[in-house]
């Protein structure tokens, strides 16, 4: 039996952001720091896997002696420790978990293994206290999914992408623009200039049955997009034309796919009617106007984790690892790190 306030300690390592918190199982966020590494990747234009590793091992320490010190406890106090199992590039996320585990044989504090997927799908009750059920758009970097969530580790999936993820198409135009990486912010800011209405581009998938994404067209179309520009260096006024004309796309399709998961979801669960988004992609202003319009269409809820808590971190790890402690899910020490690592196993694969 744990009793009030559960203290858990999360880590976060999965991609290219180190991430320690403490969280309380009232909802505080006692400490939560996350130390980015878009320095040594840039110059890449993406991560290279060995690099995240190699910085997750130089600072995680550092990182997680801050978070306890900020958090103001000694790791005596920890409830557990909750780390990301997966999904993920596996070398980071084998150095979050053996530092998890490290210290929950050192302290005898329980170890959770936390699926990251499962970190973004949990955040808006950690912030809002929501109830279960609800539908989830969950578009990052690496993933675009629409579930069904029916509480901790139980999830429906009602669509994929069938190529790239949103973020991924995100990261790709930018590219093609010169705006460098990431390329999420970097778009967002360009497009706040642009005429999103210049230029044509492709909806992939709008339209269609089922809740799958595609984006795959769409990036396709803004390298012939760009290739047909004047010969030389861009404009500025092209660059935020074709930003803002990407962004509405990536916008118009992401709300198409979710309203036919609505639909779906009012169908089987017609007293909760709730939408929430999460992941890196959740933080872009467009996207977020788009389906909260959507949301009040159809007369659902609508939950936006804050900035902070849309891309990866560890306050989201932490958490899921109360919601797991206080169902009696823990993981031994023997667990081993998951590059892939589905929500809804029994789902076809991605």
């Amino acid at each position: 039996m744990y009793h009030r306030p559960m203290l858990v300690l999360g880590i976060e390592t999965s991609c290219d952001e180190t991430a320690a918190a403490v969280v309380t199982d009232d909802r505080r966020i006692r400490a939560s720091l996350v130390h980015s590494q878009l320095e040594q990747h840039a110059p890449f234009g993406g991560v290279v896997p060995e690099i995240a590793a190699r910085a997750h091992l130089a600072v995680l320490n550092g990182l997680i002696r801050r978070a306890m010190d900020q958090a103001g406890i000694g790791f005596a106090a920890l409830s557990g420790i909750a780390a990301t199992g997966g999904p993920g590039l596996i070398g980071g996320v084998m150095v979050g978990t053996m530092a998890a585990k490290g210290l929950a044989a050192a302290t005898g504090a329980p170890f959770v293994a936390v699926n990251h997927l499962e970190g973004h799908a949990l955040t808006a009750r950690l912030t809002d206290d929501l109830p279960f059920p609800y539908l989830l758009l969950l578009v990052s970097g690496g993933h675009c999914q629409l579930l069904a969530v029916h509480g901790v580790g139980r999830y429906w999936r009602y669509g994929s992408t069938v190529d790239d993820a949103a973020g991924e198409a995100f990261d790709k135009a930018a590219k093609l623009l010169g705006l460098g990486y990431p390329g999420g912010p970097a778009i967002e800011e360009a497009a706040k200039t642009g005429d999103p209405a210049r230029f044509d581009l492709p909806r992939p998938m709008v339209g269609r049955a089922g809740a799958d994404f595609s984006f795959s067209g769409l990036k396709t179309a803004v390298k012939r997009l760009v290739d047909d520009l004047p010969p030389g260096p861009l404009r500025a006024r092209d660059v935020a034309d074709v930003a803002a004309s990407f962004q509405a796309a990536v916008a118009d399709c992401l709300a198409d796919r979710t309203a036919r998961a609505m639909t779906r979801f009012r169908g089987e669960h017609a007293d909760a009617a709730h939408l929430v988004v999460a992941g890196g992609v959740a933080a872009n202003a467009a996207v977020r106007q788009s389906l909260a319009a959507l949301a009040t269409r159809e007369c659902f809820g609508f939950t936006a984790p804050p900035l902070a808590l849309c891309g990866d971190n560890a306050a989201m790890i932490a958490w899921a690892g109360i919601e797991r402690l206080k169902l009696g899910l823990t993981d031994g020490l023997d667990f081993a790190p998951r590059p892939r690592w589905p929500l809804d196993p029994d789902a076809a694969p991605a």
